[in-house]
């Protein structure tokens, strides 16, 4: 699925997606992500939606976003209470989403300014579980 917001050199923005990989400014990335308007982490760990645990959500924490995303893979899926845990004990809340949902609501709050932050998960395409592609 292809964005079409302006490209913005000052920020990220998400370009396009699909289940498999997505742009970001010119740059393609194929693995799960945390990303800001300002930063993109690349080594969030969990590999599938089934993956994900409750310490997979500290980057974000430590990322103090107004506003959190998760884009949960092709299809939107909730993650168990026991994994969102750490963002309830610091009063965050966490807006879940489909990862081109996401990538969507990321674009439209980062372009506003907000300070949003999205974790987005990406299926392994195969064992090596590529990183970004330079």
């Amino acid at each position: 699925m292809k964005l079409h917001l302006t490209r913005s050199d000052d920020i990220y923005l998400v370009q396009s997606v699909t289940a498999e990989r997505i742009v970001i400014n010119n740059q393609v990335y194929t693995s799960s992500m945390i990303i800001t308007p300002q930063t993109i982490i690349t080594d969030w760990q969990p590999r599938r939606f089934e993956d994900l645990s409750a310490d997979d959500f500290l980057p974000l924490i430590d990322l103090k976003p107004e506003v959190a995303l998760l884009g949960t893979g092709k299809q939107l899926q909730f993650p168990a209470p026991h994994v969102t845990t750490p963002l309830i004990r610091h009063a965050m809340g966490l807006e879940v989403m489909d990862t081109p949902a996401a990538c969507r609501t990321f674009n439209i709050l980062a372009s506003e300014g907000r300070k949003v932050a999205a974790a987005l998960v990406f299926e392994a395409v195969n064992d090596a579980y590529p990183r970004a592609e330079h």
